[in-house]
């Protein structure tokens, strides 16, 4: 500022420090331009703020392992399967749920609500236990679909077409888990973000467990 008030006395100056401002202010808002491409755009905004009640805590809290366990599904089928499909549909859901867990976690940071701890579901009696998986298998409404451990290592262990049977059969009992917790977030929540990402569930999986079906019909 106070090369400013001298101006009059070194009217070169002055012109050479405005410009140099203006270059300097210009340089800045691009940089912060960039940066808001670059990290603020992901999802339209990860965040969730405004209202929420307990069942967005719930679905966001009970959804974050769920989706973990489905990625962690959908990764071995790199190395396993033998259908191309299969693979293809794996690749699909860890795009998919990869960021959307990132997402979730964002809105408990912003709610000021912890992340579940490994391993659980909180929240999660969503349902009366009447959701069938392809095998006619009644799913606990309190699993809402999730692999046992034991699942999981039967699933590990598959290889080839023995592998697209059970990554077929147990991923539709895990989406409807999924379908079944989203429904319920829409029905019982209050934030609409986290509504509309649960009508994104219930849209992307149900379409899924139709292809997977078809896939079991050709096996």
């Amino acid at each position: 500022m106070s090369s400013v008030k001298r101006a009059p006395r070194r009217p070169l100056k002055r012109r050479l420090a405005v410009a140099g401002a203006i270059t300097a202010t210009a340089l800045l808002f691009a940089a912060c331009g960039s940066d808001g491409d670059m990290a603020g755009m992901d999802h339209g905004g990860e965040s969730a703020p405004a209202a929420f009640n307990d069942a967005d805590v719930a679905f966001a809290q009970g959804m974050i392992p769920h989706h973990q366990q489905a990625v962690e599904m959908a990764e071995l089928a790199d190395d396993r399967a033998s259908g191309a499909e299969i693979k293809a549909l794996a690749g699909e859901i860890e795009k998919a749920q990869g960021p959307e867990i990132t997402t979730m976690r964002s809105w408990l940071k912003a709610w000021g609500e912890p992340e579940p701890a490994e391993g659980s579901m909180p929240g999660m009696d969503h349902g009366s236990g009447d959701t069938d998986g392809s095998d006619g298998t009644p799913d606990s409404g309190d699993t809402a679909g999730m692999m046992s451990d034991q699942d999981m290592r039967e699933l590990t262990a598959a290889k080839g077409a023995d592998f697209d049977e059970k990554f077929a059969r147990l991923m539709i009992e895990h989406h409807n888990g999924a379908i079944a917790m989203a429904r319920d977030e829409r029905k019982k929540g209050d934030n609409a973000t986290a509504k509309k990402l649960a009508a994104d569930v219930i849209k992307a999986q149900s379409a899924e467990v139709e292809q997977l079906n078809a896939i079991l019909d050709r096996l």
